[in-house]
């Protein structure tokens, strides 16, 4: 994926990239390539459950601000089997109308990916562009979500002002299955009105895939009195999206998806990672 050049005329802020490849041998996964340029990092990996590997994504400076670019990109190599988290939430900050990037690009090949970042918080006034893409073949299986919150729902700090460019898409060997955009003005309309956000600060999706209608099914007999959930089937990948005031409800429901899921599509039982608990 080709980095974002930095809008012309602001002051230059972090620009940071992180390549990881993981590789599978003797029935265990590894991190053989780990290089990173900027505040952007891993700095060790796990294996709680043997085989798969879990690594934490880390960004040292706690927080995301205009002229920021972000770039990530994941590469699991066939036969291995990745889970990626974050240690905290991620958080773009206000910026006087200049845009923080961030692009990730996560490519499976004959392998299993679990996305789990804990939720993104986006402060009144910030202003971001946010792709994520995820590549697979047919032979692979992934299962990972992303939950935004605008403003700071808990302090009563609505996003009243700030843009958001958000992309996510999920690609299986050159098609689109999964393309979903967002684009929010704070000072819009679409955060309020019934049509649009109906005034949820917290939105999440979560994709997994290869899925079925047995998948549906499990994803649907997961409930919350706090959040509105939607289940769909399409083109072999479940999409799950969830609307809250807050985020913590939807991590909590998508966590709970997860440890139903996750037996049922990878064959595994549910191993949170050790970083949630702290």
């Amino acid at each position: 994926m080709n980095s974002v050049p930095a809008q012309a005329g602001h002051e230059t802020g972090w620009r940071a990239q992180l390549r990881l490849q993981f590789a599978a041998r003797d029935g265990r996964t590894f991190l053989p390539v780990r290089r990173h340029q900027g505040p952007l990092l891993v700095q060790r990996v796990f294996h709680p459950e043997g085989g798969p590997c879990h690594a934490y994504i880390v960004h040292p400076p706690g927080g995301i601000v205009g002229g920021d670019e972000l770039q990530l990109d994941i590469d699991v190599e066939q036969g291995a089997h990745a889970l990626l988290t974050t240690p905290a939430a991620t958080k773009f900050y206000r910026s006087d109308s200049r845009f923080a990037h961030q692009l990730q690009a996560l490519t499976l090949r004959q392998s299993t990916l679990e996305w789990l970042p804990q939720e993104t918080i986006f402060y009144r006034g910030a202003h971001v562009a946010s792709e994520t893409r995820i590549d697979l073949d047919r032979q692979s299986r992934f299962i990972g979500w992303e939950i935004p919150c605008l403003g700071l729902p808990a302090r009563g700090e609505a996003f009243e002002h700030g843009q958001l460019r958000l992309n996510l898409e999920l690609w299986c060997e050159g098609v689109p299955l999964v393309i979903d955009r967002m684009r929010l003005d704070g000072e819009g309309d679409a955060r309020l009105a019934r049509w649009g956000l109906n005034g949820f600060e917290a939105v999440g999706t979560l994709l997994a895939y290869p899925a079925d209608r047995a998948a549906v099914e499990l994803a649907r007999s997961v409930n919350s009195s706090e959040v509105e959930l939607a289940v769909t089937l399409v083109d072999g990948v479940l999409i799950c999206r969830a609307v809250a005031a807050q985020a913590e409800p939807v991590k909590t429901l998508f966590i709970e998806l997860w440890r139903r899921l996750r037996p049922h599509l990878l064959g595994r039982p549910a191993a949170l990672p050790r970083i949630w608990a702290t």
